[in-house]
């Protein structure tokens, strides 16, 4: 089955570390965890903030612990073939996540979200539905800009964290 991946981050500097995560499966469960940094996780960008509304505090306050999220991640995650839609930038935070829980950086690999959507001119109905089901869910990851209670309203799940 294919999944949807969406991080946000302290910046995108090459010090960035991911700050949120969510996905969403193409039948539309879904997932998403504030993270709580690790201590020396330091990079923050407030032009970052500004646009993913995700402070600090928060992160302090409701964030989740990157085992916890990870290990959610595996189980979830495994076996499934992951798609994001800036894989070089949603890979990267993918890595740092894994290696900072202790796992292989490439224990879960993204592809690039265009490589899955079918290109064929006449489709079959059951691709077509596969289709707008992640048409559908990929506005809804870029599109929040994720202040953490607005993940409910988008994901038709309770947020975990």
């Amino acid at each position: 089955m294919n999944v949807f991946l969406d991080f946000e981050a302290s910046s995108l500097s090459k010090h960035s570390y991911p700050i949120e995560i969510a996905w969403v499966f193409e039948d539309g469960r879904s997932r998403s965890f504030l993270i709580t940094p690790l201590a020396n996780w330091t990079d923050w960008s407030p032009d970052a903030q500004s646009i993913h509304g995700i402070t600090r505090e928060m992160l302090a306050l409701k964030g989740t612990s990157i085992s916890f999220v990870v290990d959610e991640m595996m189980r979830d995650l495994e076996g499934h073939v992951l798609h994001a839609s800036s894989p070089s930038w949603d890979g990267k935070w993918l890595s740092v996540l894994l290696r900072a829980a202790g796992r292989p950086r490439h224990a879960l690999r993204l592809r690039k979200s265009d490589d899955h959507l079918p290109r064929r001119p006449q489709p079959s109905s059951a691709t077509l539905s596969q289709t707008s089901i992640l048409r559908g869910s990929l506005p809804a990851l870029s599109r929040r800009r994720s202040r953490h209670h607005q993940h409910t309203g988008l994901f038709p799940m309770p947020c975990t964290s």
